[in-house]
């Protein structure tokens, strides 16, 4: 159990640990180094979600013979649709963007941008719960390394995730303590969402490999729908992309050296 705790814990801590970044940065962060985080997290999610989530989903259905990928495509699409679905049905604002997403409602500014992180956390929280509860099963092939990999791996792309809510936030006006603690919120629903996971075991393990693929589907939604356009946005600059072939490399590395 306390092993488990510390593992869904692990992507939190990266969260946290980038909204503390509040208290010791004085400026903002400039707009090169954002988009340069946020290439690096985009990549980190990419090959987490080829090298821990739909890779295994496909060796979860090897019996299937050649259709070994059928579940796993069909699971991506429905992450697809699910990140979809909720992209339409929760009122959210993307940093830089004058136009909030989703039902038109009256909410502040602040929180509206901590809910467009939300959406970005739950399929990485849901990620880890299936790969996590797939382990406790002892179906073949899954790890408790390869879940260890992949937290670490949320974890490390969650840093640069957490500072980039809280700083820019306390340049608007918002305290040092409130930015941290928006940033520190918006990390709460990965350790709440892999539980939640873990808890419908008897229902995620018969339906493995959908689920790990709908995961990356959702993850990689994220990452085409928002990362990308956001490291691109702007003056022509090459940073971005090379931050994302770092955190693919990285989180390439660590899935192998330790699943």
């Amino acid at each position: 159990m306390t092993q488990m705790l510390t593992v869904l814990l692990i992507p939190l801590v990266g969260t946290t640990l980038g909204a503390a970044c509040v208290f010791l940065v004085k400026r903002q962060l400039s707009r090169m180094l954002e988009r340069g985080l946020i290439g690096f997290a985009a990549g980190v999610m990419t090959a987490a979600s080829v090298w821990s989530l739909i890779i295994p989903a496909m060796d979860q259905a090897a019996g299937l013979g050649k259709l070994a990928f059928a579940p796993a495509v069909l699971g991506l699409w429905l992450g697809f649709a699910f990140l979809l679905g909720l992209d339409k049905l929760i009122p959210h604002l993307h940093r830089y963007s004058e136009q909030a997403e989703g039902p038109k409602v009256n909410i502040p500014k602040t929180l509206m941008l901590v809910l467009a992180v939300i959406l970005h956390n739950i399929p990485e929280g849901m990620a880890v719960g299936v790969l996590f509860a797939g382990v406790q099963a002892g179906q073949t092939g899954l790890t408790m390394a390869g879940a260890l990999a992949l937290a670490i791996g949320i974890a490390i792309q969650n840093f640069p995730e957490g500072a980039i809510i809280s700083l820019p936030l306390k340049a608007d006006g918002v305290s040092r303590g409130k930015a941290f603690g928006w940033g520190f919120l918006s990390g709460v629903v990965e350790p709440l969402g892999a539980l939640a996971t873990i808890c419908l075991a008897s229902i995620v393990v018969p339906a493995l490999p959908v689920l790990l693929s709908f995961a990356a589907g959702a993850m990689l939604y994220v990452v085409v729908e928002e990362l990308i356009p956001e490291m691109s946005e702007g003056e022509h600059a090459h940073i971005g992309t090379i931050a994302f072939a770092v955190g693919f490399s990285l989180m390439m590395v660590l899935d192998v050296a330790l699943g």
